[in-house]
């Protein structure tokens, strides 16, 4: 059983599936425009998320842990959100380039271009997510003791609350 801030990371990947899954609709839809906003919009709650968990959980999982196994496996995860970030953040570079452009072939270019940066995420994404959630949302739970818990999941939950001023809250949540 996860605690409540692992409970509340695993939900937060399936919101994060979910605005990936509206990015990848617009992309194949070819409207550039929606596209962007939710290539914007899956960047940032992504970075809201890793934020969440370089800042409070991988150091709790870390300091309690004391196996050099673990703070590999955080490593490694970490080199993953560096990866997304920098794919992520390369993907908006490409839309942004384009933007005033009305030419069809390079707006197709720019289009595919974006959805291969977002399919290398994805893909890298899922696997990434399996861990978290059956290794290291798990072990939180397990050499966590529960006042602990409790704060790391008021801490978690500030963190995914935060959102960037341009976001509108129900858009940052998803309503």
């Amino acid at each position: 059983m996860l605690s409540h801030a692992g409970k509340r990371l695993a939900d937060d990947h399936v919101a994060l599936d979910e605005v990936l899954k509206a990015l990848q609709a617009a992309l194949n839809s070819g409207d550039s425009k929606t596209a962007f906003g939710k290539l914007e919009l899956f960047w940032a709650r992504l970075a809201v998320h890793i934020r969440a968990e370089h800042l409070h959980l991988f150091p709790a999982v870390s300091s309690h842990s004391g196996d050099a196994n673990v703070d590999r496996a955080l490593d490694e995860l970490r080199a993953d959100h560096d990866f997304f970030m920098h794919e992520l953040a390369r993907a908006i570079a490409i839309v942004r380039e384009g933007l005033n452009t009305r030419d069809s072939a390079t707006i197709i270019r720019e289009l595919n271009a974006v959805r291969e940066v977002v399919v290398a995420v994805e893909q890298r994404l899922v696997v990434h997510n399996e861990i978290e959630e059956s290794q290291v949302y798990r072990l939180a739970t397990d050499i966590l003791r529960e006042q602990e818990q409790a704060e790391l999941a008021l801490k978690i939950n500030k963190e995914l609350a935060h959102h960037p001023p341009r976001f509108a809250a129900d858009t940052w949540l998803g309503e």
